[in-house]
């Protein structure tokens, strides 16, 4: 398949599909090694970056998702009717941090961390798409675990979970908290 043709059909698929697709899907898909299929999204998303238009390419860990510019937020919230997200509270910006940097974790961790019941904050967090089910521990009870999932990346504005700052050795949470205190997430942004 010619390159012209690869690359529609790349953006047919992030399109279609409305969540991150995996490179190895799009490069199984289309026939193509994973470098090809890397080098190619890697191109679409300049493209897009570069023509300034209202849909952005972004990566998310090792897929990447077809979004709107949040620059334009405002105008596809007011136009859809979409409601203002409400900010996140400091107890679930808490649990976020501490599954963020700890995941996959139990509750029973989280709220080890925390020294409080976390059960309504983490259900919160996993009816807003920013935490998700990692399966369960081998203990008693089975414990679920929970881990981020990419919302919670496109909420922050990152690829990865390596692009969070990283807490200095000796450091408590509570010093790093109050580093972090004042810096808006990109969710909080497109609120307002």
């Amino acid at each position: 398949m010619e390159i012209k043709k690869l690359q529609g059909a790349i953006e047919a698929i992030l399109f279609a599909s409305g969540d991150a697709v995996s490179v190895d899907r799009i490069a199984e898909a289309l026939e193509i090694d994973l470098t090809t299929a890397g080098k190619m999204l890697e191109n679409l998303a300049d493209r897009y970056r570069e023509e300034r238009g209202g849909i952005r390419i972004v990566r998310l860990e090792d897929g990447y998702q077809m979004c709107t510019d949040p620059e334009y937020a405002g105008a596809v919230r007011s136009a859809l009717e979409i409601r203002r997200n409400m900010p996140l509270t400091q107890a679930a910006l808490e649990v976020l941090a501490v599954v963020a940097y700890n995941q996959p974790v139990s509750k029973a961790f989280v709220e080890q961390v925390r020294g409080v019941d976390c059960s309504a904050v983490i259900g919160g967090l996993v009816s807003k798409g920013l935490l998700e089910e990692r399966g369960r521990l081998e203990l008693p009870g089975r414990p679920l675990l929970y881990g981020t999932t990419s919302d919670f990346l496109r909420c922050l504005g990152i690829s990865a979970l390596s692009e969070l700052p990283q807490p200095r050795k000796g450091q408590t949470p509570e010093e790093a908290e109050g580093e972090t205190e004042g810096i808006p997430t990109q969710r909080e942004e497109e609120a307002g």
